[in-house]
């Protein structure tokens, strides 16, 4: 699939004005003659009569995460090339206040941020060797009151390993704080679609994916200037991996009983894109294994062609530059290693698949449970009610938005003409399965293009990305009263 990758977004983004200054307002583009005109967007609607939507503001290009600094209650939103914005609601109303600019805090491609108490965390990625390889990087700032410069440190760098000529360079991305605050976790995705060679143009022969791609780290929440190397053993030995085999889970968090959960972006093939109960030294299948669907191009007698593999999308850019190929060199399964399947999806909704026989199913009809999403759907924005104070059927439950819309995606459209909506997730444990079965209902429609979302007591705030003028969105919930945000 072409899952939310912000490389593909940023070719065709428009070139954004010059630098704004921090505490810089931003303000609403000029009406006159020669400005550029403001991109139609759709207004959210709940589907059902308890739920509320309303605009909360305008943001700017390319926004990518929104997060809420605790104790104030203030927001922050990123964006894909660098930019941290604070909201400032003095006036009554909301505006945004740049703070920070990728100068000052060297990633170029900005993708995962979060608080830890006072201390903001930024993570993402940055171009080397003429734009041909690439490092990650992790940073944080301590971010005391708004008048005050923020002082950073250097949590890790990554050594220089291959980028791609591709969509499929995942990156590193999200972010969560553990439960006690101690560690950051942080998801890097995949360099390839499915596991293929992507060695860009010849600058990295035979490159794969490698050490420091398609899992998920654990970071002390107080290292400073770690490097991480491109080595299996010597990770793990550092106890900084804490899971792998995540093609790009680009969002990741922890529930009211702290499991950590991940929502993940599947391949160009036609697998559903998984939700993973991630836990310690779990391998959960990638890149030979997606949605409890085997990839077939780690058999060396497969031959790709889509009239005899309803599994191959002919819309697939996999398909299109023949990453879909005969590779009898295509790494084998590590020895002794067992992949831990996805949480199950039992519906009603986004709980289309694939059937062995090529045929598209419907969940509902069949009986068959799907791990987990509509294939295609880019799930993103995942949050749980971790303090209950939600009503109802809402209760310590959880939400994900989906950033693909099948009616206008030529691989999800087969599926479904659904997406860009919000999901309502009822997570039960199976104790003989031990893993999560999923009821997912859609709540809330027809947003734009969807990328974060944060719960704040009984509001949800969704932003999303688009690459003039995007919004962020308050959806309020039914609520037991216990929580407010401050103000």
């Amino acid at each position: 699939m072409r899952s939310f990758n912000f490389i593909a977004f940023s070719a065709i983004a428009i070139v954004l004005s010059p630098f704004i200054g921090v505490g810089q307002q931003i303000s609403p583009p000029a009406t006159n003659p020669t400005s550029r005109p403001s991109p139609i967007e759709n207004f959210p609607v709940a589907l059902r009569p308890d739920i509320q939507v309303e605009r909360y503001m305008n943001v700017g290009p390319k926004a990518v995460r929104l997060l809420v600094q605790p104790g104030t209650g203030v927001f922050y939103y990123t964006n894909f090339d660098g930019k941290v914005f604070r909201v400032n609601t003095s006036t009554g109303v909301p505006v945004s206040e740049q703070i920070l600019s990728a100068d000052d805090h060297g990633i170029t491609r900005l993708q995962g941020a979060i608080f830890a108490g006072d201390h903001l965390f930024l993570c993402g990625n940055i171009s080397v060797n003429n734009g041909k390889g690439n490092k990650g990087r992790m940073v944080r700032f301590n971010i005391k009151t708004p008048s005050t410069k923020p002082e950073m440190t250097v949590v890790f760098n990554t050594v220089e390993y291959g980028t791609n000529a591709t969509t499929f360079d995942h990156g590193w991305n999200a972010l969560e704080v553990s439960p006690d605050g101690k560690y950051i976790y942080v998801n890097t995705g995949a360099r390839t679609d499915h596991g293929e060679v992507q060695d860009n143009k010849g600058a990295y022969p035979n490159a794969r994916d490698n050490a420091l791609t398609a899992k998920i780290f654990r970071i002390p929440a107080d290292a400073q200037n770690l490097v991480l190397l491109d080595d299996l053993a010597k990770l793990k030995e550092d106890g900084l991996i804490y899971a792998e085999g995540i093609r790009n889970a680009y969002d990741i968090a922890f529930d009211a009983s702290d499991n950590l959960f991940a929502v993940v972006n599947s391949s160009d093939y036609d697998h559903n894109d998984d939700m993973f109960w991630i836990r310690q030294g779990h391998h959960y299948g990638f890149p030979w294994v997606m949605s409890g669907i085997e990839n077939p191009q780690q058999y060396p007698d497969w031959k790709p062609n889509p009239d005899t593999d309803p599994f191959i999308p002919r819309s697939a850019h996999a398909w299109a530059v023949r990453y879909f190929r005969n590779d009898p060199e295509f790494p084998k399964i590590p020895a002794g290693v067992k992949f831990t399947t996805g949480v199950q999806n039992v519906g009603p909704d986004a709980n289309e698949y694939r059937g062995h026989s090529g045929k598209i199913m419907d969940g509902d009809n069949t009986g068959v449970t799907t791990s987990t999403f509509t294939p295609h759907s880019s799930p993103l924005g995942l949050v749980f009610d971790r303090q209950n104070v939600l009503a109802g059927d809402l209760k310590g439950t959880g939400f994900v938005i989906r950033n693909s819309l099948g009616s206008r995606s030529s691989m999800m459209k087969p599926f479904t003409e659904q997406g860009r909506d919000l999901l309502h997730l009822q997570m039960t444990y199976n104790s003989l399965a031990d893993n999560y079965f999923v009821k997912t209902t859609r709540i809330v429609d027809s947003f734009n293009s969807p990328t974060d979302a944060v719960l704040v007591g009984n509001e949800l705030y969704v932003i999303e990305y688009n690459s003039v003028q995007g919004s962020i969105w308050k959806i309020t919930l039914p609520g037991s009263g216990k929580s407010k945000r401050k103000k």
